[in-house]
């Protein structure tokens, strides 16, 4: 019932994905978007998975396969973490990604970004990346990381699909569009390295204030959003000839 009902979703907002072959002469970065513990490794907190997830699973090991080529070839790479102070919470969400824990690093399979060079760390206290970039004195951190290094594509992966990749997807096309990302020109979102949180109606009815989830549906629906706002949705991900190290 599940399979067709998702079926006739997908038939109902179709979503043409394409084949990205990034040029080796297009300045592109990489965007991680909160592949941190707290959303991803069971067990980890009242956001992470319950057991292992396939979705999840895949989204972070096609993110580490693009941050190896990245991080090889010396470009640009911004992971975003999800980091709350206990007393702001994010409603209707419980108290997660708490700042200075566990929960709110990066996955053990992606600690090593830690160390790379070209790799900017950025923590965020709200769902949108570009509004968790603004700093005290106005300016936004990560639109300077675009000019710095003056980015024309963007490459999107992470977690969750329908909220803080759609968030920060929407942000950053408007910005683009209003001239405040120049040199940006495309924006490409990774359907293979994106995940979201699975929470089926049947755990929901038993779950005070709880919201259904289901996974495979809001992952979609999250891709169509994205693609709605001006983004390319991109179903695979390759690289041109690549100058060696």
């Amino acid at each position: 019932m599940v399979l067709n009902i998702i079926d006739l979703l997908k038939k109902e907002i179709p979503l043409e994905e394409e084949s990205l072959i990034i040029p080796e002469n297009t300045k592109t970065g990489l965007v991680l978007v909160d592949i941190i513990n707290g959303f991803c490794t069971v067990g980890a907190g009242n956001l992470a998975p319950r057991e292992p997830n396939s979705q999840i699973s895949q989204m972070i090991e096609e993110s580490e396969r693009l941050a190896r080529v990245f991080c090889e070839q010396k470009w640009p790479v911004l992971a975003f973490l999800d980091s709350h102070q206990p007393d702001k919470l994010e409603h209707p969400y419980p108290s997660h990604c708490i700042a200075g824990t566990e929960e709110s690093n990066l996955v053990p399979a992606l600690r090593w970004l830690e160390e790379e060079p070209n790799v900017t760390i950025r923590r965020k206290d709200c769902y949108d990346g570009y509004i968790g970039s603004i700093q005290e004195d106005g300016s936004n951190a990560f639109a300077d990381w675009v000019k710095t290094n003056n980015i024309e594509l963007l490459l999107v992966a992470g977690i969750c699909t329908d909220i803080c990749v759609l968030d920060f997807i929407c942000s950053t096309l408007s910005a683009r569009n209003r001239g405040f990302l120049a040199p940006l020109k495309d924006v490409v979102v990774y359907s293979g390295g994106c995940a979201t949180f699975d929470f089926p109606v049947s755990v929901a009815k038993e779950t005070k204030a709880g919201l259904a989830h289901p996974q495979e549906m809001m992952h979609h629906v999250g891709l169509y959003m994205a693609k709605g706002r001006g983004a390319k949705i991109a179903s695979e991900v390759s690289f041109g000839e690549l100058e060696k190290p």
